[in-house]
């Protein structure tokens, strides 16, 4: 039995629905020694900001049950030499790519919508990930999805300098009393869909020195033991607004796992911190994926998005 695999966010297809999370690879060029990232549903690059940014002090990493906490704080580049490097690198492989953009102000967002619009199509970009939700930068305030108007104020930016080249995808945090509201704001202001969950807000002290693990003392919680709370967001998320793709993540490391993130609504399924044990683990979700969709009874993927919600 054939499967069409393959899925949409906004105007951009993609073969199949498994992509990279965001942060966890780079852009790509240590995983492609272990597999060749065309046969991606599409690479997300790590947040790039305007200027190049060293990140937080170490220790920025602490292992946690079922889970790991990060505090790198988008160290990064900056856009100069990531377009010059990185995305020219993938482009050259056609890989299909989701650039992920963050800033410390809304006009910095802005500022970064307009240099990607200015590289158009000839740079293979397929969506624009706006992440305003990174919970171990140093200045809380930055978390603009903590916020309606703030997350708001973000994609409007976004959009409006981007004019339609590429599709929107709004970041969320899930360290909100009510995503919903949240998700509402940002498709409101042009989002074509969404990216949930990013990180929680976690700290972990080390008992024998008695002091806070990483230096950074906060940082993100990700790993089997966020799975739970993506599938509660995906599920009230894509309860309110299922016409509206969702990249989910968060504790994927199994096709059964993305096949529950797709029941609750997930679109597209991204993997991240499985790739630190196993480099292959998003192959090994895609492959486990394709293979539970038939057994299933699945000609299409898309079929299978939001069945949860079924009766």
């Amino acid at each position: 039995m054939s499967l069409d695999f393959s899925t949409k966010i906004g105007t951009s297809r993609f073969n199949n629905p498994i992509f990279t999370a965001s942060g966890c690879a780079s852009s790509g060029k240590e995983l492609s020694q272990f597999f060749d990232l065309k046969d991606l549903g599409a690479m997300v690059t790590k947040s790039i900001m305007l200027k190049p940014r060293l990140g937080r002090a170490t220790p920025r990493m602490a292992e946690t049950p079922s889970g790991m906490l990060n505090s790198i704080g988008l160290q990064g580049p900056g856009i100069d030499t990531f377009l010059e490097n990185d995305l020219a690198w993938l482009h050259e492989r056609s890989v299909r790519t989701i650039v992920s953009i963050a800033g410390e102000t809304v006009e910095e967002f802005g500022q970064l919508a307009r240099r990607l619009r200015s590289e158009g199509q000839r740079s293979g970009i397929s969506a624009i990930e706006v992440n305003i939700s990174c919970p171990n930068v140093e200045n809380r305030g930055q978390v603009f999805a903590c916020h309606t108007d703030t997350a708001a104020a973000v994609i409007e930016n976004v959009r409006r300098n981007l004019a339609g080249e590429f599709p929107i995808v709004a970041k969320l945090t899930p360290d909100v009393t009510d995503i919903v509201s949240i998700a509402k704001s940002v498709i409101d202001a042009g989002a074509d869909g969404l990216s949930l969950i990013n990180t929680l807000l976690g700290m972990v002290i080390d008992t024998n020195t008695m002091r806070p693990k990483l230096a950074g003392k906060t940082g993100g919680l990700s790993g089997p033991a966020i799975r739970p709370i993506a599938v509660r967001a995906i599920y009230q998320v894509h309860q309110s607004f299922p016409n509206i793709p969702i990249v989910g993540m968060g504790g994927v490391s199994s096709g059964k796992d993305a096949f529950e993130l797709i029941l609750a609504g997930a679109s597209a399924v991204s993997i991240g911190t499985a790739s630190f044990g196993n480099p292959t683990a998003v192959m090994k979700v895609k492959d486990e994926l394709a293979n539970i969709l038939q057994e299933k009874g699945f000609t299409d993927f898309r079929l299978a998005i939001g069945q949860a919600h079924k009766s």
